[in-house]
């Protein structure tokens, strides 16, 4: 129990700040199409629980090793973000009620991938502090503390979302203002993600 705790208390001070994938949990809670929210959540969660567990066994190693793969996913991963930033800026406001159908899940599950996985910078970081974990624990008790990141994964990303929908007609005249703040994040993750391209680019060169 002592190591789950650890873990859940490392999880929720390793998601809480504001970040790419809060900014993206909130924008899509701000709708009112609850279909779309549950499965912007669970597939953010989803992603989020794979990322922590793949930094936990170390995937930031191969990252970190070769270059030509984390240029890959520097790159790739900052052109979904200013794509997804962009089409936050152009609709502005995501209020409107939408059929069921309205919607296309393909697009969730990359924008969520997209959010944790396309970020290598992360990734290598991530591994170092969840492997520097993993090697100070013994036994059984390296389990139970991811367990406790993977929860705190399942608690933050799920109250973000339940929250920030739940007091959507108090922010609702705020709505296009937090949307701009939004795709303007994204817009500087993306940024950033770029100009470590570029820079790796350049120290390769």
């Amino acid at each position: 129990m002592i190591y789950f705790m650890q873990g859940l208390l490392f999880g929720l001070a390793y998601v809480m700040p504001i970040g790419i994938q809060n900014m993206y949990v909130i924008n899509s809670a701000m709708q009112r199409n609850v279909k779309i929210i549950y499965l912007t959540t669970i597939f953010v969660i989803i992603f989020d629980i794979s990322l922590a567990i793949s930094c936990y066994l170390g995937i930031g190693i191969l990252l970190d090793k070769y270059q030509f793969l984390r240029d890959f996913v520097m790159f790739i991963g900052a052109m979904v973000i200013f794509y997804i930033a962009f089409d936050l800026w152009r609709t502005n406001s995501k209020l409107e009620i939408k059929s069921t159908h309205d919607y296309r899940l393909s697009k969730i599950i990359v924008s969520a991938f997209s959010v944790a996985w396309l970020n290598p910078q992360a990734i290598i970081d991530g591994s170092l502090i969840l492997g520097s974990f993993r090697t100070s624990l013994a036994g059984d008790s390296s389990i139970y503390f991811i367990i406790g990141v993977c929860i705190a994964s399942c608690l933050w990303f799920s109250s973000l979302a339940f929250i920030a929908h739940k007091f959507i007609n108090k922010l609702y005249r705020f709505v296009k203002y937090i949307n701009l703040i939004c795709a303007i994040i994204l817009f500087l993750y993306g940024l950033n993600l770029l100009y470590m391209f570029c820079l790796d680019l350049f120290t390769y060169n």
